[in-house]
């Protein structure tokens, strides 16, 4: 069991703290030990301005675009903390073609178009690649998605930085949203599956296969996991810390409160 390490980022919309990766660049070598090349990167969130509007390729996009060897990114959000009023851009109002986005995008009329829709501490937006999306202001996240660092901004609210409008229409699909909601138990795709469990006193999961995570929501309390040969390591957790587990590990948690269990496929 590894308490994994964040890796801060600072960005002009506040900040983000990528809290599992083996993505090259920002790799936390303790997990590449463990997990090797995992395909998952588990970021926190915290938005302070609203991001860009955009849009990341699925992987027949991406390998077209970026090249062979290039994946998609496929993410999805968990509501961490939410000021009052908060909101994403959640699609577009209507499937527009092509050539409507293109047009608003240049006469600086998207806004018009985007599908926006307010949020609150626990909900969760899963946001397949293709979608237009863009993270409000005022919102904490934590983020689960594919390795992948693809972003094309198709606007940026009047900021001075580059757009990818050729590379993001490109990348656009019109598939149905789920509708926001506060989290279930369980939620699955292709790329990854998440399990939301209380604790309250104990809890008890075994872990399957190495670079299983254990992201603390809420709550505090201790994390034991019993090795396969007998011996037990025993840390204290609290929000927000995250856990890497090995194979035929037997993790009790001790305490109260709220853990997300994220698996690769």
């Amino acid at each position: 069991m590894l308490a994994l390490t964040p890796i801060h980022s600072e960005k002009i919309w506040g900040y983000e703290d990528w809290i599992a990766s083996t993505f090259p660049g920002s790799r936390q070598d303790d997990f590449a030990e463990l997990a090797g090349d995992f395909p998952l990167l588990v970021k926190i969130i915290q938005a302070n301005d609203t991001l860009s509007v955009q849009v990341h390729p699925d992987d027949a996009t991406a390998a077209q675009l970026e090249g062979v060897g290039a994946c998609g990114k496929t993410e999805c959000w968990y509501v961490l903390d939410a000021t009052p009023g908060a909101q994403i851009v959640y699609g577009l109002k209507k499937n527009c073609t092509t050539e409507e986005l293109r047009q608003a995008i240049q006469t600086n009329t998207l806004e018009s178009k985007l599908h926006c829709v307010p949020v609150k501490k626990g909900d969760f937006a899963f946001i397949p690649a293709g979608s237009v999306h863009a993270i409000g202001g005022g919102l904490r996240l934590l983020e689960v998605q594919q390795s992948c660092d693809i972003t094309y901004r198709l606007y940026d609210w009047g900021r001075p930085r580059a757009l990818h409008v050729e590379k993001g229409l490109a990348s656009v699909r019109h598939a149905e949203r789920a509708p926001i909601a506060p989290m279930q138990d369980t939620f699955s795709c292709a790329y990854f599956s998440l399990q939301k469990r209380s604790v309250s006193g104990r809890l008890t999961l075994r872990c399957e296969k190495n670079g299983q995570l254990v992201f603390i929501a809420e709550g505090n309390g201790t994390i034991a996991a019993q090795k396969p040969g007998g011996s037990t390591q025993r840390l204290a957790f609290q929000k927000e810390q995250i856990f890497a587990l090995a194979a035929g590990e037997d993790v009790t948690l001790s305490g109260t409160g709220d853990i997300i269990v994220i698996n690769a496929p």
